[in-house]
């Protein structure tokens, strides 16, 4: 896919679609961004459409959805075969994200959740019967999550 060229419009928009996607209406978009609302959803459908914007998903505290632990765990996978293990891991019950990294021995990371150590201990038993070589397995106390500034910070009348 060809890479978009973002002006202020864009990056006002991306801010705040980050910052709360969810109640965020195009009218008010519009109003701090200084242009129309229908300019505001034609954004976003050219943003959609190109790849920029790939979903909307919501933040989820998983201690509260009864997933008390939640983990970090650094591997290392033949670069060659990296996609591969990424793949795999992503399919393992418990695994939210999985990071391919470009540099790095450590060059795949996988995010987990579980209700209790047994099930944190199965998810690390999958990760290696696929074939990947465990470096660490991280316990996350919380997560801190928030829009990119240079998508726009500046650019959103009214935004503190």
């Amino acid at each position: 896919m060809e890479s978009v060229e973002l002006d202020d419009v864009d990056r006002g928009i991306l801010h705040m679609l980050q910052k709360n996607a969810r109640d965020v209406t195009a009218s008010e978009m519009a109003e701090r961004v200084s242009v129309s609302s229908s300019t505001v959803r034609n954004r976003i459908e050219r943003l959609e459409d190109s790849g920029v914007i790939r979903g909307y998903h919501p933040e989820l505290d998983y201690e509260q959805a009864q997933y008390q632990l939640q983990m970090v765990v650094i591997c290392r996978a033949p670069v060659g075969k990296r996609s591969d293990f990424v793949d795999a891991a992503i399919d393992i019950d418990g695994v939210v994200t999985v990071r391919e990294m470009l540099t790095g021995t450590d060059n795949v990371h996988v995010e987990a959740v579980g209700v209790d150590s047994d099930a944190i201990d199965r998810t690390t038993e999958r990760l290696t019967d696929i074939g990947l070589e465990i470096q660490s397995v991280n316990l996350v106390k919380k997560m801190h999550v928030q829009p990119f500034d240079h998508f726009g910070n500046d650019i959103v009348n009214g935004d503190d």
